[in-house]
């Protein structure tokens, strides 16, 4: 009987042992792809945001539809203007999901491998479908990106809107409203049916264009008209957490109406029967800009206004958001471009998009006066330092970056100076001020990238239909204005690893970059908001008042000693650390060999490090070069109409 048993199980082993191996279980359900056909009916969307207090927002929709079977909702995962599936934070906000058919309830599924698809099992005879459900705004910090405060709403309709799978944005109709606290105003490039100040009924639209024109909303509001007089406004809506937070200075208002007039004589052109600046002055809203075709989000620091000199490193942020009506918005990189938000973007052209945006905001920051000539040269500097210091060029290319919204959008990085980040901003902003100074240099003067911008952002005015463009439509538009081998110009420095951060332009422009023991007033205004001691290029680390290192560049001196960012200095040289002292022991090991001492803390752990640096302060700045002609100075002057 025991040597039975034992063959049985024997048997039962080598059975287990040749069993097939594991297979794939079958696909789920597909989500319909999109096509361009008109979506029956109009969706009636209802967003009750009157529950400031606890930050709840209560959205109802009534979806009409066709007939019976199977209805597949989205929620929009792709968010334009942040290139990336940035709902991927926000779905999880989504509660309390109820859909029902004439009162009775309806079993949604969540897709189990798209979780931004929802499928409904209708009824027959469904005529329409009704969808309930909140969205729970951050109420602090803690939970994500502040989108609200106790007089500040800011509302994004990608984040309270489910729609229907299978057709494109733009041929979903919708009819929106938004409650907020009674008292409070609102703006935003919707048309409203009723222009009271917290009535807000807009007319109907499509989900493209809605998507594409966020509410803003207070208690503390003002209106500017930046071209008073204009057949196609552009106002200023100012919200702030205090009423004094929204009194600007006749300077100030001349700056921003100069930004209007500037960019009209750069582009030659506009693409929106208005446009509407939407800024929100707060310390608990973080600074942000987000660009729309007809309206964008500018979240600036609530000195903007109050302490305008103090808060320059916000100036340029209107000009850049504003460029992007004509740059992103209206012409836009094909592959960017998606037919609806659950379709993957492709971020290849992000050197354009972003890059170039990013430099004509800087020198339109400078033509209209909202930066002064010096302002424009010291970001110019820092910009230039730091991707001169930046190691990560070593092993990663700047086309590569323009992927890192996919990869990590908007995470802190431990070793940004290796991992990279954004580059494409600010890199890309010098590559391009690299073509215009070649330009003017290679025409003589007779041409620059203001003919660029014209010729290629500035043609169909006053339509506001998506132009796309591709690699090769860039090449051949700077061709038709300065013939040059611009393929080959580009994909060198966008594809190089292992090569030196563009600085030709700055060169040509007649500058070169040094380096001084002080800091300009931009650099320290830096350090004053962030509430750091900016030392990079000096031993490479930034550090905050109690010794917390921010940041630490890598292979720099603080790298070498062993030094990590999150790393408290407890005390240098035998005394307790002191951002101010640190500094005067920098200044003191000029004339030293010996390593500075430091004793630093790593969670519960304390040891020493030796700082070997001997170069003293070092903060950058342009220096004006007299054996070249200051292109970069012509291209910083207004233009003239």
């Amino acid at each position: 009987m025991r040597a039975i048993t034992a063959a049985l199980v024997c048997t039962a082993l080598l059975g287990t042992a040749h069993s097939a191996p594991p297979q794939s279980a079958p696909p789920t359900a597909l989500v319909p792809a999109p096509k361009d056909s008109l979506y029956p009916g109009t969706i009636a969307l209802t967003v009750d945001a009157s529950n400031m207090t606890q930050d709840i927002i209560v959205v109802h929709e009534t979806i009409p539809v066709a007939k019976g079977g199977t209805l597949t909702l989205l929620y929009p995962e792709w968010r334009p203007g942040n290139h990336s599936p940035t709902a991927r934070t926000r779905i999880g906000r989504v509660a309390g999901l109820v859909v029902s058919v004439k009162g009775k309830p309806v079993a949604w599924t969540r897709d189990p491998v798209n979780v931004y698809a929802f499928h409904l099992p209708l009824p027959p005879k469904a005529t329409s479908v009704d969808v309930d459900f909140q969205y729970l705004a951050p109420t602090s910090g803690d939970y994500g990106r502040q989108e609200t405060t106790t007089n500040i709403l800011t509302l994004d309709w990608d984040a309270v809107v489910l729609y229907p799978a299978g057709y494109y944005a733009r041929q979903i109709r919708i009819e929106p409203r938004l409650v907020v606290p009674a008292g409070w105003q609102m703006a935003t490039a919707l048309e409203r049916v009723s222009e009271a100040g917290d009535d807000g009924h807009f007319r109907a639209t499509n989900l493209q264009t809605l998507v594409d024109s966020p509410v803003y909303a207070g208690s503390y509001f003002s209106r500017v008209d930046l071209d008073p007089g204009a057949k196609v406004p552009v106002y200023m809506n100012l919200f702030g957490d205090r009423p004094e937070q929204l009194v600007a200075t006749p300077a100030e208002l001349s700056a921003h109406r100069a930004l209007v007039q500037q960019a009209y004589l750069l582009f030659g052109s506009h693409h929106y029967d208005h446009y509407d600046f939407l800024v929100t002055l707060s310390d608990i809203l973080p600074p942000s800009g987000v660009e729309h075709h007809r309206s964008s989000f500018d979240g600036v620091y609530a000195n903007y206004l109050t302490e305008w000199d103090k808060s320059a490193g916000n100036h340029s942020l209107l000009p850049h958001e504003f460029v992007h009506s004509w740059n992103g918005k209206f012409r836009r990189p094909a592959d960017l471009w998606t037919a609806n938000y659950n379709v993957p973007m492709r971020n290849s052209l992000l050197w354009v998009y972003e890059g170039q945006t990013q430099y004509w905001g800087n020198v339109l920051a400078a033509r209209s006066g909202l930066w002064t000539k010096q302002q424009s040269l010291d970001d110019l500097a820092m910009v230039m330092a730091r991707y001169q210091n930046e190691p990560g060029r070593d092993w990663r290319s700047l086309q590569d970056t323009t992927d890192q919204p996919i990869i990590q959008y908007n995470t802190p990085l431990a070793w940004r100076s290796w991992q990279r980040s954004a580059d494409y901003y600010e890199v890309g902003a010098l590559i391009w001020l690299d073509v215009d100074t070649l330009i003017r240099e290679q025409s003589h003067g007779q041409r620059s990238l203001d003919d660029f911008a014209r010729q290629f952002f500035g043609v169909d005015d006053g339509s506001y239909d998506e132009l796309t463009y591709t690699f090769t439509d860039i090449v051949a538009a700077l061709n038709r204005v300065q013939p040059y081998d611009w393929s080959t110009f580009l994909r060198e420095r966008l594809d190089a690893v292992n090569a030196d951060a563009p600085a030709a332009g700055v060169a040509r422009g007649g500058y070169r970059l040094v380096f001084t023991d002080t800091p300009s007033a931009l650099y320290k205004s830096g350090e004053e908001r962030a509430k750091i001691t900016s030392l990079t290029y000096s031993v490479g680390l930034s550090v905050d008042k109690d010794g917390k290192i921010k940041d630490v560049l890598w292979n720099g001196a603080a790298f070498k000693a062993g030094l990590s960012p999150g790393t408290h200095i407890i005390a240098v040289n035998d005394v307790a650390f002191d951002p101010d002292r640190f500094k005067d022991d920098i200044r003191a090991a000029q004339h030293s060999t010996t390593p500075m001492s430091l004793i630093v803390r790593e969670g519960d752990r304390f040891r020493t490090a030796q700082l070997d640096y001997h170069g003293g302060l070092r903060y950058p700045h342009l220096e004006r070069d007299p054996d070249r002609p200051a292109l970069l100075d012509a291209i910083l002057t207004p233009k003239k109409p």
